[in-house]
Parts: C-alpha cells; sequence; structure tokens
C-alpha cells in the first residue's frame, strides 16, 4: 500500500500479551484506507505479528520512549492523516470512519482535527468510566486551560485524529516528556488547530496492573514541573484553569501516596485561585460523602 489516507501508528515496549489486541483493533476499522504502523521501542523479544499487507514493524534497537517513538511513526506515516493508538488500549471499529467524516464536513477553516469518547475498562472488559470530549475547542485555544463545558472531559486526548503535516509543523512530540506527553502536545496543537469533539465513545482505555509510564510518580512530578514550566505564559494568562490543573494534580498525587507532593500542590492551587479550589473541594468531599450514605433498604413484613 503507497498511499493510504490514514496511518494509525502504535507505539510499543514488551507488551506482548497485550499489543496484538491493538493492532487488530487497528486493522479491524470499518474505514479501510489505511496503514498501522507499530513502532517496536527496543522490545525483549523483539514484536512479532502475523503478517498483514496493511501492517508495518519498525524495530528501534535503542529505546526511545513513548515521544520518541510517536515520531518515528510520524515520520515513517504514508497517510495524510495520522492517530496514535497505546499499545495496551483498542480502538472501537469505526473510530476513523467517524473522525474523518466530522473532520470533512467541519465549516471551520482549515486545520481541524477531531477527538471523540473514551470508555475506560477493566482486565474483564466492565466500563468504569464513560468520558466524552468538549464539542469544539476553536483554534488559538490552550486545549484544558479552557473551560470545559458541563460533563465533558479534556481526559480524551488519546483519540485524536490529525493531519500528519500539522504534527511536523508543531515539532511532533517532546521527547523530554516521559509523563504527561499528551497534555504537552495538545498545548502546542490547539492553538494551530481547532479540535472538533465527537459525542460519541470510539476509544477503550484498560485499566490494567501492568507497567504504565503514568502510574510511575517521580516522572510525573518532573513532567509535570516540566509542563508549567514550559507553557507557564499560557497557564499564568488562565490562573482558574491553572488553579483547576494543579488541584487535580494534588489529588492524584494522595492517591499515588505522595502526601508532601498532594499538600504544595494544593497549597500551590488555593494560592492561585481560591474560590474555584475551594469549590472544587467542596463538590469532591460532597460526591464522595454520597457515595459512602447508603440508602435504607426497606424491610418487608407478610
Amino acid at each position: 500500500m503507497s498511499s493510504p489516507q490514514l496511518s494509525i501508528i502504535i507505539p510499543t515496549h514488551n507488551r506482548p500479551d497485550l499489543l496484538p489486541a491493538a493492532v487488530q483493533s487497528a486493522l479491524n476499522q470499518t474505514y479501510s484506507d489505511l496503514e498501522v504502523v507499530v513502532v517496536d521501542d527496543a522490545s525483549s523479544p523483539p514484536v512479532c505479528l502475523p503478517e498483514d499487507r496493511r501492517l508495518r514493524v519498525i524495530r528501534l534497537d535503542q529505546g526511545v520512549g513513548g515521544a520518541g517513538a510517536r515520531n518515528v511513526g510520524t515520520q515513517a506515516a504514508r497517510g495524510r492523516w495520522v492517530t496514535y493508538l497505546d499499545d495496551d488500549d483498542c480502538l472501537l471499529p469505526n473510530m476513523t470512519e467517524l473522525s474523518l467524516a466530522a473532520i470533512e464536513n467541519a465549516t471551520d477553516e482549515s486545520p481541524v482535527a477531531a477527538i471523540s469518547g473514551i470508555h475506560k475498562v477493566n482486565e474483564r472488559g466492565e466500563v468504569l468510566s464513560t468520558r466524552l470530549p468538549p464539542s469544539r475547542c476553536p483554534r488559538g485555544s490552550y486545549f484544558f486551560l479552557e473551560t470545559a463545558e458541563a460533563g465533558c472531559s479534556y481526559n480524551t486526548k488519546q483519540t485524536l485524529v490529525v493531519e500528519r503535516n500539522l504534527v511536523l509543523k508543531i515539532g511532533g512530540w517532546d521527547e523530554t516528556f516521559r509523563s504527561r506527553v499528551h497534555s504537552e502536545f495538545f498545548l502546542r496543537l490547539n492553538p494551530e488547530c481547532t479540535l472538533i469533539g465527537l459525542p460519541v465513545v470510539t476509544y477503550r482505555l484498560l485499566s490494567h496492573s501492568g507497567a504504565r509510564v503514568s502510574g510511575n510518580p517521580k516522572l510525573r512530578q518532573e513532567s509535570f514541573q516540566r509542563l508549567l514550566q514550559k507553557h507557564r505564559a499560557a497557564f499564568d494568562a488562565r490562573p482558574k484553569m491553572f488553579a483547576e490543573f494543579v488541584y487535580k494534580h494534588a489529588l492524584t498525587s494522595h492517591e499515588m501516596g505522595q502526601t508532601n507532593a498532594a499538600l504544595m500542590s494544593f497549597i500551590r492551587a488555593l494560592a492561585l485561585h481560591p474560590r474555584h479550589v475551594c469549590g472544587l473541594a467542596f463538590h469532591a468531599t460532597l460526591s464522595q460523602l454520597k457515595r459512602q450514605i447508603r440508602p435504607a433498604v426497606p424491610v418487608r413484613t407478610s
């Protein structure tokens, strides 16, 4: 296949048990004019997959990390459009067809990209949560630093379908980041490109017990500070959402057992926007109390 319209890029490292399902979900798309590019980031043993004319495997003998593997895949991609699939997740069959149709039908001035919804699932395939993106993030915005529509989430970044040349134009994925890679990328992408959000789930994000870069406490803290430093002007210009971002980081740090980092981030968030952070904390506490309170079950009498 010399010039498909779309390239699905899958970076992978040492996930032989999960990768085949990810690859098969990419090959099973209802949109057929595509290729699948697997970038084997120095896996041991090397990736071994069944042959398919639409599938290419690029082997890297030296590991470059997730961002670096995405850049390798982007450079090698033959499609006008690209999307990126994590090796432990799966696409729903109509993901690329729906995304490309939304881009084609968009009335916004080019460039336009698409994002869509995510099911977070456990290892039994049960849906743990659903996330749907904002309906539109206009060009010139800064994605998660803008106020989202009620009930919408910015945590659907894995579903991006975008022009390959635009990814190259903005410098690709920043290889100095090991965590917060998507967040950093979108802070450079959205100022250059309108993002259309589809109110439909197209991606299954697997919650599993295996190793994940996002679960490394040290990397998360380092990348968080690096992100704030690199995009400081954008954060400072939006103190309310800056405070919310830091507050959410505090919650995650607490969940990961990083008590000191959580406390420092919470104090910082309060200093940035006290009223908003207090409101977030109040609603979080109220939601937790509601979950803990179980309504009394009436006793039936004969």
